[in-house]
């Protein structure tokens, strides 16, 4: 869960991306609302236990924390010991989820609940349990009280309205949100197109022959005309579509294909909003998939392949032009070079290339600067104090702050090359070794990684500006993903990507064969032998939608739920 700790660009997305779950609204669900209002005695028996609690803390300096999630623990890390012997100077005992969250979670409240606090992945679910428990302190009193409590105070008052149930009342201590909202960080940018230069060059044309799609068209065709080391033709164009790389392609053709925790993917336009496959460019992509795919200009295997079958041609070089995720591609194979030795050296983002007819590209990555995590209180702690003076220390809106909560302030464990909010390394060398070995038990020893208890800023990332630069490979990943930020596929969840499936709704009921005509669908118009072919099978998606998946049911009731 500590994307700190891997040497990796590729392991810091995949963990980073685990760790946040989808905006949810928190205690603002109507489920939720219904659950406060029917116990009106409860409410007033979890407020006053939070002023009792706090009365019978006598300054507390300890107190549990149970994680929602799994994790190897190691309560005496070097930087628990400096929490507790320096600043914030809490001592915190972490406890984490054995198997199924859910499922360890009812049997907590089942058997009286957690000690002192517990974080989870923000969820309806989760907050509607742990608050129909009763069990549970409302917590709205304290992001009120800027003199004790400067941190809980900076929350953006825009996430925390969102979290008040119909009394007013907020369960939770909001963490892993972005401390700008209005300028969030734009995430782990990886969708793109990428190009081989060394081929390209091979081909006689430049980069900017490969502004627009007809320009890509002209080195597919070039390419397929390259040997590999091995003297095999090069495949011009591949994708993991078991991924759904191929998003990239619908992207390009200006089709939304992502949410925010949404249901489906949407775009607002003049008229309404536009539904992912009501959109005709999403028909005009596939149909460029599927010319280039009978001309040979797209991987034959690039629907059937999986993850290691794909690293491994880009690995050897089979591959002349990739369109998708770069962690699919497997950044560790250039992170380890220092200089253009291998294939995988040669690769350059480009822009989105330009489609006639498209004023903009899709948004296949939707940034949510909402609060990720959420931590709940026990109104029977008898550690409420340190419990708040911890979470205030871990939420000061510092833009390195969530490095200060996973590695400590700089100067004991880490510090500032030549200046703060620039590039940093590791000063303290045992704590690297440890750090950086692989091994969960010695990277627990450095830190518990409780990073997801903080906050995070556009101003400063830490992975973005780690002081090491050596190999030389592992900062194309970086600007991979800054270069990509840019390109116009990111942009901020909107109300309407956070629409989610209806308990016993539609959505519910038929999301999942939804997802399977769009599998079933996407291979045979991609693979259609012949445009009446195509033409057979997008009519006959058309009619899957309806009539296995409710296609128009399901819009009625995503209307009516926004």
């Amino acid at each position: 869960m500590n994307m700190m700790r891997k040497k990796s660009m590729a392991a810091v997305l995949a963990l980073f991306m685990f760790g946040l779950a989808a905006c949810s609204g928190g205690g603002n669900s109507e489920e939720n609302a219904q659950a406060q209002g029917s116990s009106p005695a409860g409410e007033a028996t979890a407020t006053g236990s939070a002023t009792k609690a706090a009365g019978e803390s006598g300054g507390s300096k300890t107190f549990k924390l149970w994680l929602g999630w799994n994790a190897t623990i190691n309560n005496d890390s070097m930087v628990q010991k400096y929490w507790k012997e320096n600043e914030p100077g809490i001592e915190v005992k972490l406890e984490a989820t054995q198997g199924d969250a859910l499922t360890a979670l009812n049997l907590k409240l089942n058997t009286g609940g957690f000690d002192d606090a517990a974080i989870f992945g923000r969820s309806d679910v989760v907050n509607s349990a742990v608050v129909r428990s009763n069990s549970v302190l409302s917590l709205e009193q304290y992001f009120d009280m800027p003199d004790k409590y400067p941190g809980l105070a900076s929350i953006p008052k825009l996430y925390l309205d969102a979290m008040k149930d119909a009394d007013g009342h907020i369960w939770s201590i909001p963490t892993w949100f972005d401390q700008n909202p209005q300028d969030p960080w734009p995430g782990w940018a990886s969708l793109g197109w990428f190009v081989r230069t060394d081929v390209l060059e091979k081909t006689g044309m430049t980069m900017d022959d490969l502004k627009t799609l007809s320009g890509v068209e002209n080195y597919l065709r070039a390419a397929a005309k390259q040997k590999d080391e091995s003297g095999k033709n090069l495949i011009p164009l591949s994708f993991l579509s078991d991924a759904n790389d191929e998003n990239v392609i619908l992207s390009t053709f200006g089709v939304t294909v992502a949410s925010a925790g949404g249901v489906v993917p949407v775009e607002k336009t003049d008229n309404g909003y536009q539904f992912i496959y009501d959109n005709p460019q999403y028909k005009a992509a596939y149909k460029w998939m599927n010319e280039m795919y009978r001309e040979g200009l797209i991987d034959p295997e690039a629907i059937t392949d999986k993850k290691e079958r794909y690293k491994e041609k880009n690995k050897t070089g089979r591959i002349a032009m990739n369109a998708g995720g770069f962690f699919n591609m497997d950044a560790a194979l250039w992170e380890v070079l220092d200089g253009p030795t291998e294939p995988s050296w040669f690769y350059k983002a480009i822009p989105y290339p330009q489609v006639d007819g498209v004023s903009k590209i899709g948004a296949n990555q939707i940034v949510n600067p909402y609060p990720g995590n959420d931590v709940y209180i026990n109104k029977n702690t008898k550690n409420l104090e340190a419990i708040l003076a911890f979470l205030d220390y871990m939420l000061l809106p510092n833009p390195e702050q969530q490095q200060v909560a996973n590695e400590g302030p700089p100067g004991v464990f880490w510090d500032w090359v030549d200046q703060p909010l620039g590039k940093w390394v590791f000063t303290d060398k045992n704590y690297q070794q440890l750090h950086d070995s692989g091994d969960a038990a010695k990277v627990a020893s450095t830190n518990p990684g409780l990073y997801g208890t903080s906050s995070y800023s556009n101003e400063w990332y830490p992975w973005w500006n780690y002081g090491v630069t050596e190999p030389a490979g592992r900062l194309k990943t970086i600007e991979f993903t800054e270069q990509i930020g840019k390109m116009g596929g990111v942009r901020v969840a909107e109300t309407y990507d956070m629409v989610k499936a209806k308990s016993g709704g539609l959505w519910e009921k038929y999301l999942p064969e939804l997802e399977n005509v769009r599998k079933e669908y996407k291979a045979k118009l991609m693979m259609a032998k012949t445009d009446e072919q195509f033409e057979s099978a997008w009519t006959d998606f058309q009619s899957a939608l309806e009539k296995r998946a409710h296609w128009s049911e399901l819009k009625e009731e995503w209307n009516a739920s926004l």
